[in-house]
Formats: C-alpha cells, structure tokens, sequence
C-alpha cells in the first residue's frame, strides 16, 4: 500500500522563523502489508486503508507544532504499523520550502514491526 506526494500544510520546524506558521510538507509512505486471508474480499475491513492512514496524518499534524521531520516521520511510522497487518513502513517527509536553492529537504526513514509486536 502506498501513498505518493501527500501535500499538507504543517506547523514543522526548528528555527524561529519557522515558529507561528504553516509550511508545506509532501510526505509520501509505503506500507508493507501481509496478504489478507481472503484476498478478493472486496472488503476494506480486509485491508490496510490509505485514506484512514491519510486521516491520521492530517491529526498528528492538527496536534500542534512539531520541531523536526524526524519526528513527524516517527509518528507516521508507528501509526502505520499500529495496523495488525502492516510488516514495515518507509515514510517520506519532504519540505518544500525549506532551502530555497533545493527542490525540498526532508528524511526518509524505514520501520519494521518487531514479532513481539504481533503481526
């Protein structure tokens, strides 16, 4: 399951100038699921749900500021694998704005769930 170039507005940052409001982020994930037992189901019950995913994101992103992308990225990592039938999660966050000289900068960061975790 994936979702490419999210473009959202955030309260994100470090610097002061940053500080007191919005910025464009695009975030873009990929979420590594096991196969439904029935996989012609038809059912979004059977399936990890990108506009549910979507959803949570726009929340973390209503919560209030965030300093880093690295911490936005975290966040989206665990609520994807909260999901019973996610394995592993890579998940974009891009900020446009951020160095006027570079298309954007941001993290890339890779999750896998642990067994102990359940699947």
């Amino acid at each position: 399951m994936f979702v490419r170039g999210l473009k959202l507005d955030a309260n994100i940052g470090a610097y002061e100038s940053e500080m007191g409001r919005t910025q464009p982020v695009v975030i873009s994930l990929e979420v590594e699921v096991q196969e439904p037992a029935d996989p012609v189901s038809d059912s979004l019950e059977d399936v990890v749900c990108y506009n549910r995913l979507v959803q949570t994101i726009r929340e973390i992103l209503t919560e209030g500021h965030i300093k880093l992308v690295e911490t936005l990225a975290e966040r989206i990592a665990a609520e994807c694998l909260a999901h019973p039938m996610s394995l592993s999660v890579k998940v974009r966050v891009e900020k446009p704005e951020a160095i006027e000289e570079a298309d954007a900068a941001g993290v890339e960061i890779t999750r896998t769930k642990r067994l102990d975790q359940g699947a």
